[in-house]
């Protein structure tokens, strides 16, 4: 066993009576029936999670994408053998191998093969280009590439002799190339393996896996890198297995669920929220290559879909997608939504145009997704004061607190840094001993989110720490200027940063995006906002775009907007 499977420093899953901060939990008296105060990981790792799965129902659908389907079976096969590839590639205990992939069936191939091997998945963005590629492969030392035949000219400049490139095209299963595979072709590549050849030469065969245990690394999932370089969080084999009951629990699944897999599976949502949720259960993951609006409607449809989770963002453009009804939308009945502060006027939009309630859920790639969510069959409060609606209350076992500047607790509506304790949450970055202290001091992490806590342990996320506008000596969260621009009928989407002020030191600016068929001017929306707002907060400025700049989950990018 290599010495990098293990989290440095990780230990067992820490218990909630022993958690850093472990104290009253007022959230406790608005949890229903039925949902666990305290609870620990169910299987010691991932795949023992998923093999659980596999005896239980071998002939179930896990995967529908497009015209194809795949069975719990006929993945665990697939999967096998490809484990069997990597190990007569080289692939040892504890070596990083990277998953660069859309939304494809071969992804959760891939990750079942990575962790079969011993080894851990490391997860790139579609979306990255040569640099950021050269990066992330620098950070984690991975020797081994899976990309997509129509990624492969961004991993090509990159990779050097000592990397081994596996290739496969997402037409590899769909026969009808509709949608988003319209237009694709498939390209063999030199220097390069074709994933279903290998599959084909190892059919049948078994890996030999080590014993994967709870603190081993499961994962290296990259931060946005929203506010610097992205880090590599490890999210081990407890981390993931934990989250995964709290998808299935909370949301609640069930067999008979479908989940629509909108979120990318490379960020910490679309691995757990759709893969891990589903390979627990196990229940169907409707797959659609990437994020188109008018596809995902007609995946509602043809899939009957029940369940999802996605950014805001996704949403919103489902909301502007002409196909999109209530009729359309009527299986989809548990609709979740993390990675970004939700407006609670988009949440309207959504219950009257699409008849879906929209439940806030709050986490990030440090908590293997949440860490805290709206209880089913509970209406998340909206705070009277900012228009605030509710992230949610801890998960089981999660301890969170609002901290000063100092690391003091601070009391209910005081606004803090959040810090959350509890087994979803990584021990630290790859190879980055000083910012895992920094950012996890004493295992619990600290968010760089700013936030309160009400009385009844209602947890609201206002902005990210850094984000703060500092105008004449007054803060002002962009969140609370956002969530009333988004009130205004011709706003699609918004986005609030500060600029220099020779007067004011910093003032506020928002970027604005419009409806189809909208029309308003800046003048307008500043008017809209100084009619609602106090004189410090509404914009002085207000410049309207086609399109706001955003991550792949969806995450709209503040700091592009203010360089």
């Amino acid at each position: 066993m290599s010495d990098a499977r293990r989290a440095t420093g990780a230990g067992e899953p820490t218990g909630a009576r022993d958690a850093p901060g472990a104290g009253p939990r007022p959230w406790l008296d608005v949890y229903p029936p039925g949902l666990a105060a305290d609870r620990e990981p169910e299987f010691e790792s991932a795949l023992e999670m998923w093999r659980d799965a596999v005896r239980r129902a071998p002939d179930r659908t896990l995967i529908e994408y497009f015209d194809a389907t795949l069975t719990v079976a006929e993945v665990d096969r697939r999967s096998d053998a490809l484990a069997c590839a990597l190990a007569e590639l080289g692939v040892r205990g504890g070596d990083r191998v990277v998953v660069h992939m859309q939304n494809v069936p071969q992804f959760v191939v891939a990750l079942l093969a990575i962790w079969k091997a011993g080894a851990i998945a490391v997860t790139a963005s579609p979306m990255l280009r040569e640099k950021e590629l050269a990066a992330l492969l620098a950070d984690c030392g991975a020797a081994v590439i899976l990309t997509l035949e129509s990624l492969y000219e961004w991993i090509e400049p990159v990779r050097g002799a000592e990397h081994t490139v596996i290739t496969t095209s997402e037409l590899e299963l769909a026969r009808e190339a509709r949608g988003p595979l319209a237009g694709v072709r498939r390209r063999r590549h030199e220097g390069t393996r074709d994933l279903s050849e290998l599959i084909a030469a190892f059919d049948g065969r078994t890996p030999a896996t080590p014993r994967l245990r709870a603190r081993d690394v499961a994962m290296l999932v990259y931060t946005s890198g929203t506010t610097g370089p992205a880090k590599g969080a490890m999210n081990t084999h407890a981390n993931v297995v934990f989250s995964a009951q709290t998808f299935r629990d909370w949301f609640p699944l069930a067999a008979e669920d479908r989940i629509l897999g909108i979120a990318p599976l490379f960020h910490v949502t679309g691995l757990i929220g759709h893969i891990a949720a589903c390979l627990l259960v196990p229940c169907r993951l409707l797959l659609g290559y990437r994020f188109d609006a008018a596809e995902t409607v007609r995946m509602v449809e043809r899939g009957g879909a029940t369940a999802t989770i996605a950014a805001i963002t996704a949403f919103i453009a489902l909301l502007e997608e002409p196909e999109a009804d209530r009729d359309s939308f009527r299986t989809l009945r548990k609709v979740i939504s993390g990675g970004a502060p939700i407006p609670p006027a988009v949440v309207e939009r959504a219950r009257r145009a699409l008849g879906v309630e929209i439940r806030p859920i709050y986490g990030l790639t440090e908590t293997t997704s949440p860490s805290h969510c709206t209880p089913p069959g509970v209406d998340p409060p909206v705070d009277p004061r900012s228009g605030a609606l509710a992230a949610g209350v801890p998960v089981s076992s999660t301890h969170s607190r609002i901290l000063d500047d100092d690391s003091a607790p601070l009391a209910p509506r005081e606004v803090g840094e959040i810090a959350i304790a509890g087994p979803q949450v990584v021990p630290g970055y790859w190879g980055k001993p000083d910012e895992t202290a920094h950012a996890l001091p004493g295992g619990e992490l600290r968010t760089g989110d700013l936030g309160f806590i009400d009385e009844r342990g209602w947890f609201y996320v206002i902005d990210r720490k850094k984000d703060q506008i500092n105008a004449s000596g007054y803060k002002v969260w962009p969140r609370e200027v956002e969530d009333e621009l988004y009130g205004h009928e011709a706003v699609r989407e918004a986005a609030v940063v500060g600029v220099p002020d020779s007067y004011r030191g910093e003032t506020v600016k928002a970027f604005v995006s419009l409806k189809p068929d909208a029309a308003a001017s800046p003048e307008e929306l500043i008017d809209f906002c100084r009619a609602r707002m106090a004189a410090y907060k509404y914009p002085r400025e207000v410049e309207i775009i086609d399109e706001l700049p955003k991550n792949a989950a969806g995450k709209i990018l503040r700091r592009e907007l203010r360089e």
